[in-house]
């Protein structure tokens, strides 16, 4: 798989929490991270978020509330996670867990600039247009 090379650390442990919304994830190396569920949602790795090619992400919003509703192993090298809004077509290898918890805050960063420039609100539903061209294709 991409970017799994024998430096990427292992999760030593992962714990989902439902109340705060986050999912902590320790690494081999010593590292934890506390990774929003909303941030997971917004970089999802799957075509849905991602599009098919560079400037085609699809800008996610009204994920502040998103919970993760299961984890499932994939393999030994990542996470497939449903959440509540039905989205489940990411596969989450370690390396792209470790990159959302050790950039986190510049991801937030990034993520707010991009709403900032589409002109629309973190809180936004989706639009009902996005929705239906894209759907669920896959």
């Amino acid at each position: 798989m991409a970017g799994l090379s024998p430096e990427t650390p292992q999760p030593t442990d992962i714990t989902v929490h439902q109340q705060s919304r986050v999912l902590e994830i320790g690494f081999s190396d010593g590292r934890s991270f506390r990774i929003p569920f909303e941030l997971m949602r917004v970089y999802s790795p799957s075509a849905e978020v991602q599009g098919h090619g560079p400037g085609q992400e699809v800008l996610q919003t009204g994920k502040r509330e998103v919970e993760l509703t299961a984890l499932e192993p994939v393999g030994n090298y990542a996470v497939q996670p449903t959440f509540s809004d039905g989205h489940d077509s990411g596969i989450f290898s370690w390396d792209y867990l470790y990159f959302l918890g050790a950039q986190q805050d510049e991801l937030w960063q990034r993520y707010e600039a991009r709403l900032r420039e589409a002109g629309v609100d973190r809180d936004a539903p989706m639009a009902a247009a996005a929705a239906s061209s894209c759907g669920h294709h896959h």
